[in-house]
């Protein structure tokens, strides 16, 4: 599918920068969450340690609401453009003190104290991050061509897979194992923060979008936050929308490496090759499903890919679980991306289509925010849990299983929503006009 003509390239890679160092500071954390768990969390335990990394991972998900609801509504009164600038100043707080902490036998429990801090101020700033991106996006697109504007903000996160994963392969392949365990980890982290004045560059020059501008009246932090507590049947649905993809997201990136070798027992690189795969597979993928859902429309790939989800997840674990190799892992790492790509590529963008506009920012935040907070960010630490107590290794098809429930759910209760907000959003345009 060709892709639409007059993209407007600078906006989209200024905005998406950001985007792109918020995902790969969590992918990091994700890929050397065993590490982490030595150098922070030590204990007599392998398991309480990775399991108190992992908990960590999922912390800095618990402030996303917070930033959601707040920095969101700053985005929704001061504008696009400001309140991207702020959560790129505070993700680059959270990656740097992460990098450069010293490790638990030099300063003791100040040590994982700090770490969980720094995972909190990344969280917070996550929060409103992929909502400020994605509604900069949809405010930005072309007519008709939303979908494949919208998908660009899940594509940076696939850029910051690849390069993380890359990065990965390549200290793995120049380092020893107890080399990096020790402190090679902190080598992706520190690029990190290496790339963040480009970042800031980009950014600083970004302009407003028109639709933004051209609005009469800005609603105050206080009158969107009532707003978004009046629509909360809206985010709710949204909830339940996003669990599909912020679980499929976490369970075939971030989840991946600490999978394939505390699970399954597979090489670290061979881990993080398929991680790379996963990551090029999105990307490719997210585009073109982005446009497809501008052609046949956004509900029907939702459908289709949750029923997907709820059929193969679990055999296809199960299968994997039964005889591991780095081929199987592949192969079933590949079709969830397939699946993973096609729902996010119609989802991100219905999500902006359902919110109402005095309140989108705000709005798409949250829902992201809460469902990620409650379900995805928490993915690592669900899925080490339900295979250590089961003693199933296919277990993560049975976590998958329910997020794609809950988004078949979700899509078949949004039929006419898009256009039953498109409606309000005309009558209150013209209310103040």
């Amino acid at each position: 599918m060709n892709a639409p003509k007059k993209l407007k390239w600078l906006p989209v890679l200024q905005v998406a920068s950001g985007n792109f160092l918020e995902m790969y500071d969590f992918m990091i954390f994700g890929y050397y969450a065993s590490a982490i768990a030595r150098a922070f969390f030590p204990s007599g335990s392998d398991f309480a340690s990775l399991m108190l990394s992992l908990m960590t991972f999922g912390a800095g998900f618990l402030m996303r609401p917070l930033g959601a609801i707040f920095l969101g509504s700053y985005i929704d009164h001061k504008g696009r453009r400001a309140g991207l600038l702020i959560t790129l100043g505070l993700m680059s707080i959270g990656t740097l003190s992460i990098g450069v902490m010293p490790g638990y036998e030099t300063i003791g429990l100040l040590a994982p104290v700090l770490v969980v801090i720094g995972r909190l101020l990344q969280g917070f700033s996550a929060g409103v991050e992929l909502g400020g991106v994605s509604v900069y996006l949809s405010e930005i697109a072309t007519p008709g061509n939303k979908g494949f504007y919208v998908s660009w903000q899940s594509g940076s996160q696939q850029m910051a897979v690849i390069f993380a994963a890359l990065l990965g392969v390549l200290l793995s392949s120049l380092m020893r194992p107890e080399e990096m365990s020790a402190w090679g980890w902190r080598i992706p982290i520190l690029v990190g923060c290496m790339i963040i004045p480009l970042i800031f560059m980009l950014r600083r020059s970004l302009k407003e979008t028109e639709e933004f501008a051209k609005r009469k009246h800005h609603p105050s932090p206080s009158e969107i936050i009532r707003s978004v507590g009046a629509n909360w049947r809206l985010v709710l649905v949204g909830v339940m929308m996003v669990t599909m993809t912020t679980v499929s997201f976490y369970m075939i990136t971030a989840y991946t490496p600490t999978f394939g070798s505390q699970a399954l027992h597979l090489a670290s690189i061979d881990n993080l090759i398929v991680t790379l795969c996963v990551g090029i597979s999105n990307f490719c993928l997210l585009p073109i499903m982005g446009a497809v859902s501008d052609r046949i429309g956004r509900r029907p790939l939702l459908i289709t890919c949750t029923v997907l989800a709820l059929i193969t997840a679990y055999p296809a674990m199960s299968w994997l679980a039964s005889a591991p190799s780095f081929t199987r892992l592949l192969t079933v790492e590949l079709w969830l991306s397939v699946i993973y790509a096609s729902y996010n590529g119609a989802m991100v963008v219905f999500l902006t289509e359902i919110m109402p506009t005095a309140v989108r920012t705000a709005g798409f935040s949250l829902a992201y925010s809460l469902a990620t907070a409650i379900f995805g960010g928490f993915t690592p630490a669900i899925c080490t849990y339900l295979i250590h107590v089961f003693d199933n290794k296919a277990m993560p098809g049975v976590w998958l299983s329910f997020a794609a429930a809950c988004g078949l759910i979700a899509a078949l209760l949004t039929r006419g929503q898009a256009e039953q907000t498109a409606r309000g959003d005309a009558a209150e345009s013209a209310k103040s006009a």
